[in-house]
């Protein structure tokens, strides 16, 4: 393909084994180089020209198909979000100038591209409240969200408002007023005005509405919807099975607050709302609803049984005929428990202002030991394990940070059969007796909602997927060789006067360097040891390696 944006004469080459290769071609000599490789699915790699923003593309399929342009001066090379797909040819008409006729299964089907340059595909689906948390179903892959608004009212609330008020608008009105008045109510009440369009009620400060909704991702369609009750807030949601009652039911665990005052915080009760899944995993049946004394932030699933974080407490609970059992309890957590994080008996505690805590649960005694923590404040908000002595952890103030114990730590608790020892000991800087250490730390800019270990392409290596207030998604990728290393932190010290950053290194900026003027690219390139090109392969490299 050739194209204005970048220029030359580029070869595509589809192999047997589902690898794309795309090589430079020289005009004159002919000769072949920075050949390009990439892995594209499982099949024979079919390749069809089709045309792009007036510029020559290639369309690759596979077991999924690839689209290769150029756009805004930048090679991309993605998937469609699109079924499979087994012969393309361009077609154009007045309603479709730059399109494609293509077959899939037994169909043919006329399709034209849209958001050009755009990474993640996404499908909203229009919910009651806000979300504000998620977890997915382990067996059936359904999601199961819980959904919470400050100044709202529930349905229920609306229609008796409603009521209240044709009620007395008949009332209010004179004797010979009130056939008028009676017609004027009627039509109130039948009266449906869409709050998409016009917006919701406003209920007033301390009035909260929630509600649980089991979803199916692929279709966006609602499989069961469980409102609550005017002033009852869902702030935590897990999905576990206990012990007691063996590995063929699944429940889902709700934690409310009933009239909850956000500053300074407090709550009439607390409640943990246990529901079971039906047989068939779609509908849920309620079981029985506990009262606890502070605001369950947190709830994590841990060996049958389940964690806890009732304000700044840190409970296990079992399943019980009428409500949830109290099994064990640890007092000494500083402030609020936002998140929880488990690994075999070793328990990751976020505390909402003094960061990570390690905790490890003693079975013999029924403890719950704090053995180490930060010496740093971090005002946290989530954290994902990365291995059993590390963690990364996000904060309100937009950073993230990841810790790791020492090695000796592991040892010391292991040997401590008793938990005795780890009770006793006098804490450092008035904390635990051992002290994690930053290994990295990156200002992200905004609120870090939530943090994930995760692939995001088959066969991929592990990376960290963060969310933010405002919606963004971004990742960091480990660094696999110290050759790597030296390079990118070179390439991004000449984009760059400072480096704001510890042991991590700005991506996006690293990757402006095919945005620069040939010029700069030739002076960077040159200070680096290498040719322009093979900067920018070494930057498409380490995406392709985690993404696309």
């Amino acid at each position: 393909d050739q194209g204005p944006p970048v220029g030359g004469l580029y070869l595509n080459i589809g192999l047997q084994n589902g690898v794309l290769l795309r090589t430079a071609l020289d005009n004159v000599t002919g000769d072949l180089s920075d050949t390009r490789t990439r892995y594209l699915g499982t099949r024979p790699v079919k390749l069809f020209r089709v045309k792009m923003h007036s510029c020559e593309s290639v369309l690759a399929m596979s077991s999924r198909s690839w689209l290769s342009y150029t756009y805004q001066a930048r090679f991309h090379l993605t998937p469609l979000s699109y079924d499979v797909l087994e012969h393309v040819s361009s077609f154009s008409s007045e309603q479709c100038p730059e399109g494609i006729v293509a077959i899939a299964s037994n169909t043919l089907r006329i399709l034209s591209f849209e958001k050009l340059g755009v990474i993640f595909n996404q499908v909203a689906t229009p919910l009651q409240y806000t979300p504000r948390k998620l977890v997915i179903h382990p067996v059936t892959g359904h999601l199961v969200v819980i959904e919470t608004d400050h100044n709202a009212f529930t349905e229920i609330t609306k229609a008796q408002r409603k009521q209240y008020m044709a009620e007395e608008m008949v009332h209010s009105a004179g004797a010979e007023e009130q056939e008028m008045a009676a017609k004027a109510a009627e039509a109130f009440l039948k009266e449906d005005l869409p709050e998409t369009v016009f917006g919701s009620p406003k209920a007033g400060q301390g009035m909260w509405a929630s509600s649980l909704r089991v979803m199916l991702p692929s279709e966006g369609r609602t499989l069961e919807l469980v409102q609550f009750d005017q002033n009852e807030a869902a702030f935590s949601i897990a999905v576990c099975q206990f012990a007691s009652r063996g590995d063929v039911e699944w429940f889902v665990v709700v934690g409310t607050a009933r009239d909850l005052t956000l500053s300074p915080r407090t709550c009439t009760m607390g409640s943990l709302v246990l529901f079971r899944f039906t047989p068939d995993n779609t509908k849920l049946e309620h079981v029985h609803t506990t009262p606890i004394d502070d605001v369950p932030i947190a709830l994590e699933p841990f060996q049958g049984r389940l964690l806890v974080g009732v304000g700044k407490l840190l409970r296990i609970y079992d399943i019980g005929k009428k409500k949830m059992l109290r099994k064990c309890e640890n007092k000494h957590l500083p402030n609020l428990v936002v998140d929880i994080k488990t690994v075999g008996s070793r328990i990751y505690v976020s505390d909402v202002q003094e960061a990570v805590h390690f905790l490890r649960y003693k079975p013999a005694e029924n403890q719950l030991v704090i053995f180490a923590d930060e010496t740093c404040q971090r005002w946290s908000t989530c954290s994902a394990v990365l291995d059993y002595q590390t963690v990364v952890s996000g904060d309100k103030f937009g950073n993230i940070a990841i810790v790791r114990l020492p090695g000796n730590i592991t040892d010391e608790v292991d040997e401590d059969p008793t938990g005795n020892k780890a009770i006793w000991d006098r804490g450092l800087l008035s904390g635990a007796s051992q002290k994690a250490e930053l290994l990295c730390h990156f200002h992200v800019g905004e609120t870090v909602n939530t943090v994930h270990l995760t692939t995001l392409i088959p066969g991929g290596s592990d990376l960290i997927v963060y969310t933010t207030l405002s919606g963004g998604i971004g990742m960091l990728v480990p660094f696999t060789s110290k050759e790597d290393i030296d390079f990118f932190q070179h390439l991004e010290m000449h984009m760059r006067a400072e480096l704001p950053s510890l042991s991590v290194i700005d991506g996006d900026l690293c990757e402006l360097f095919n945005s620069l003027e040939p010029s700069k690219k030739r002076s960077i390139a040159d200070d680096l040891d290498r040719s322009p090109n093979e900067v920018s392969k070494k930057l498409e490299d380490i995406r392709t390696r985690y993404a696309f």
